[in-house]
């Protein structure tokens, strides 16, 4: 629970507030009673990828399988080439009978030729002109571009995939919403062991993270639509200011300090960074339960 310095036990919580509900990104979805099960993640950014999206990735690996071939092919024809290279220079170097067998080996074209222009054939093995090989590194750079395009594109995909809010944490919700003899409560608590991940309950950008008065550490995380979400309580902060982070990364573990009677995550919303209002709510219309209240 999050007892602020002298202040009362909590209310009992009459078990009324809407807590659960689904909602797309233009619209909220009914809210359903408290009683039903914790929701851990809302609404997802987008739907599976079309077929098209799937034949293009085919086509693409059919592209790189090609280039594979074609380099592997001119690898085999260099190596031919080469070994009848090497065949042809080592009639050169063999003994003087190695080199009458090979002058005999002319054709007969080639003698007559030489005869009718007046000159002898020459007596010198015949030695194959062999062309230089292509150039193999431009395949190898063919497929490392699309290696890493394949690999960005798979990071794009699984970011578009993730979930656009997402339960602040895991544990039991022990606290509500609302005044404590004349004094505010202004979040939700829920507790768990120390050291319990905290996660950005959306998209939005670290603006403190640190020490805070009564909270003993905490983040504060400023949203696309200028909501402001505070993590109280935490034990550990994993961000920093500037930072911007995603629905659904660790941001802190579950702590105590501060005033606190026991480890656990005090969790608000501030409306236009300003306005405190009840999370649960909130939460509900983005599909985002925290189930019963425990006493």
């Amino acid at each position: 629970m999050d007892f602020r310095r002298g202040l009362a036990p909590e209310p009992t919580y009459d078990g009324t507030t809407p807590v659960a509900g689904t909602a797309s990104r233009n619209a909220a979805a009914p809210v359903q009673n408290v009683d039903s099960p914790v929701t851990r993640t809302g609404a997802h950014r987008i739907p599976t990828p079309p077929t098209a999206l799937k034949g293009r990735a085919a086509v693409f690996a059919v592209a790189a399988g090609a280039v594979v071939a074609a380099g592997q092919a001119a690898t085999s024809a260099h190596g031919v080439a080469t070994e009848r290279s090497d065949i042809a220079l080592a009639a050169d170097t063999s003994d003087t009978d190695s080199n009458v067998i090979a002058a005999t080996a002319v054709p007969q074209a080639a003698q007559l030729a030489a005869a009718s222009n007046g000159s002898a054939p020459s007596q010198a093995p015949q030695v194959l002109n062999v062309a230089d090989p292509n150039d193999l590194s431009q395949f190898s750079n063919l497929l490392a571009k699309g290696e890493r395009f394949s690999e960005e594109r798979a990071a794009r995909e699984a970011a578009a995939r993730r979930p656009l809010f997402v339960l602040p944490a895991v544990g039991s919700f022990t606290s509500h919403f609302g005044a404590r003899w004349g004094t505010l409560h202004a979040g939700v608590d829920i507790a768990n062991a120390i050291g319990t991940p905290i996660y950005a309950v959306a998209d939005g950008v670290v603006i403190d993270s640190g020490p805070a008065s009564g909270f003993g550490m905490w983040v504060r995380l400023l949203h696309a639509d200028g909501t402001v979400t505070v993590y109280g309580h935490i034990d550990q902060s994993l961000v920093s200011v500037g930072q911007q982070v995603m629905a659904g990364d660790q941001i802190a573990t579950m702590g105590n300090r501060g005033f606190s009677t026991g480890p656990h995550l005090h969790f608000e919303v501030h409306l236009n960074g300003v306005d405190k209002i009840d999370p649960v709510p909130w939460l509900a219309t983005r599909g985002i339960a925290l189930g019963q209240r425990a006493d």
